[in-house]
Order: structure tokens, then C-alpha cells, then sequence
């Protein structure tokens, strides 16, 4: 799915974005979906350029102005929680593009050995904090993705259309679903009209806050989180939709560390009965995302095989927990 650019092309862009020669690019491979790069400018700059893939290319229904929602969440974020500064945001040759500072440090993903317990703990409570710092930001009343028409003026609608578009993609582009599509449209629709109508002030939410995105600096005396990275699938929704990622494949009531900063922060969400239910909903959403992308995306084939197993299990096990409530 990722288009790389020519030399030639990346100096284009840098040089509109910025009026800057480039002198140095270094591929960034960890993604999946835009073509990213480190760049070295002439004025002693390090920068980052994501560009978006060229028109035509196969993408899921919500992927639409991806990298315009990312320019968004860096201008609302910023001075709120610890993001890339926002440099540029464009179009050159029909590919939408960002142009960002480098944070310090690296993904915790890429650096998972070298973080210990203790600082994982520590690392864990700022994350928290940061996020909450993140639910502050609210919008105008109206939920879903803020490009295109995934969108409604209540969080039960807007999840509804979500859903809808992620089963149409599926059968567009013949994903393999663990289940029967109208089953999984029928008991979603049933929980979501009777659990998220209590949802009525529309949080920017990161929605990929998996450790990927995380990035972390281990080399001062203490550890520290310097940023969230890749915010192209955020979204207007309830702010409990983001303890999902943060807690990939798994259960954020087990990440102590993580809550208890978010508490001390403020976060608005707390972990009762009705949270614990929607999460299921939040689950599933993501669940059925990442199945059904892994066919536009390439990523179907038997060397991912495990892991795109295990997801499945897990969309099958919250369809299920959504009918034990």
C-alpha cells in the first residue's frame, strides 16, 4: 500500500513546503499506510514528511484525508500533549502530505527489551497522564471521522455508519470474517443503540495508541514519553475508545500504572459498568478494522498468519462478551 517517493519528488515537496534544500533522507519503514521519511535540511533542520498513498490506491472507507485529520490533531493538541510540531500540511501531485519536528527517543515498540520494569512503570503512569491530557479536547457535537460521511450528530449513529462501512469494505474487497456479517451488524446494532446513547460530548480520540505510536526516550536518568505519533485514525467519540488500543488484544483494567496516572491527570473516564460494557462495542470496532484491512493492505498471507488469527479470536471473543452482558 506504501508509495515511496523519488528523490527528486521529495526535494519538490520540501522545497514547497518549506523553500529549504533537502539534504539528507532516510526511509521510515515501521508503517504500513503512508510513505514517511527523516529528513535533514540544509538550515540544520531534522524533520519528518508523510505522504499520503496516490489516488486509486485501495483503502478502506474511513481512510479518506487521513493525513489532513493528523494536521488537525497536531494543531489541537499541541501545547496539550507531547506531539510532533506541525511544520506543513499539503497536496503535491494529488498525495495529501505532513511535515513534522522529529521527537527524541524512538517508538517504545522498537526499544520493548531495553525498557525495564521500572521504567516501565514510569513510562506507563505518563502515558496515562498525557492521554488525559488528550480527553480535554472536545468538539462541536458531532461525532465519528471528521472527513467524508462516517459522521452524525450522536455517537450511537456515527458508530452505526462506522460498522456498516467497515462489513461494506469487507465485502468489497473479500476479507475473511470470523463471522457472518449480518450477525455481527445485528448484535452490534442491538448493543450500540442500547449502550451509547449515554455518550453525548464528542472527545478527539487517537483511536492507535498502541506502542508503535508511543514514542519514548531512555537515555536521561529517567524515562520519558516525548510524544504520540500517527493520529490519521482519530476520531470524534466516546474517550473510552482509546483505553483499546492502549490495551491491544488485552484489558487496560490490568494496566495500573497507566490508570492511575490518567486519574491523577483527570481523565474523565472510570472504569465502571457501563465503561466495561462499551469497551466491548470499542473492541469489536477496532477488531473488525484491523481483519478487514490487512486485504487492502497486504498483509492477508501466511507470513502474518498468527497474528491475524489472533485478532480474529478477538473479535469473535467481544461479539461474544457483548452477549453474556
Amino acid at each position: 500500500m506504501k508509495e515511496p517517493l523519488s528523490r527528486a519528488e521529495l526535494d519538490g515537496v520540501v522545497a514547497e513546503a518549506v523553500g529549504v534544500r533537502l539534504d539528507a533522507v532516510r526511509e521510515l519503514t515501521e508503517g504500513t499506510c503512508n510513505a514517511a521519511y527523516a529528513l535533514t535540511l540544509a538550515d540544520g533542520r531534522e524533520l519528518v514528511l508523510k505522504v499520503a498513498p496516490p489516488p486509486g490506491t485501495p483503502v478502506l472507507s474511513y481512510e479518506r484525508d487521513l493525513l489532513a485529520t493528523e494536521a488537525m490533531c497536531l494543531r489541537r493538541f499541541a501545547g496539550r500533549v507531547p506531539v510532533p510540531e506541525l511544520v506543513a500540511a499539503g497536496t503535491a501531485a494529488g498525495r495529501g502530505y505532513v511535515l513534522t519536528s522529529l521527537l527524541p527517543g524512538a517508538s517504545w515498540q522498537s526499544q520493548s527489551a531495553a525498557v525495564g520494569p521500572d521504567q516501565h512503570r514510569v513510562l506507563r503512569r505518563q502515558v496515562g497522564r498525557h492521554v488525559a491530557a488528550m480527553h480535554a479536547v472536545t468538539g462541536d457535537g458531532r461525532f465519528g471521522y471528521p472527513a467524508g460521511p462516517l459522521a452524525a450528530t450522536t455517537w450511537a449513529g456515527a458508530y452505526r455508519r462506522i460498522i456498516d462501512a467497515l462489513l461494506a469494505d469487507a465485502e468489497r474487497y473479500a476479507a475473511p470474517l470470523p463471522v457472518p456479517a449480518e450477525d455481527l451488524r445485528r448484535r452490534v446494532g442491538a448493543a450500540a443503540a442500547e449502550l451509547l446513547p449515554a455518550v453525548t460530548t464528542p472527545v478527539l480520540v487517537h483511536f492507535d495508541l498502541w506502542d508503535g505510536n508511543v514514542f519514548v526516550d531512555l537515555a536521561g536518568p529517567e524515562p520519558a514519553v516525548t510524544g504520540f505519533i500517527d493520529h490519521e485514525r482519530a476520531l470524534w467519540a466516546d474517550p473510552a475508545a482509546d483505553l483499546v488500543s492502549l490495551a491491544l488484544l488485552g484489558d487496560i483494567a490490568d494496566d495500573a500504572d497507566f490508570l492511575g496516572g490518567y486519574a491523577e491527570a483527570g481523565g474523565p473516564v472510570v472504569l465502571d459498568e457501563a465503561i466495561r460494557a462499551r469497551l466491548h462495542l470499542y473492541r469489536v470496532h477496532l477488531a473488525l478494522l484491523m481483519v478487514v484491512e490487512t486485504v487492502p493492505r497486504g498483509t492477508a498471507g501466511a507470513e502474518h498468519a498468527e497474528w491475524n488469527g489472533r485478532v480474529a479470536d478477538w473479535l469473535v471473543q467481544e461479539l461474544a462478551a457483548l452477549g453474556r452482558r
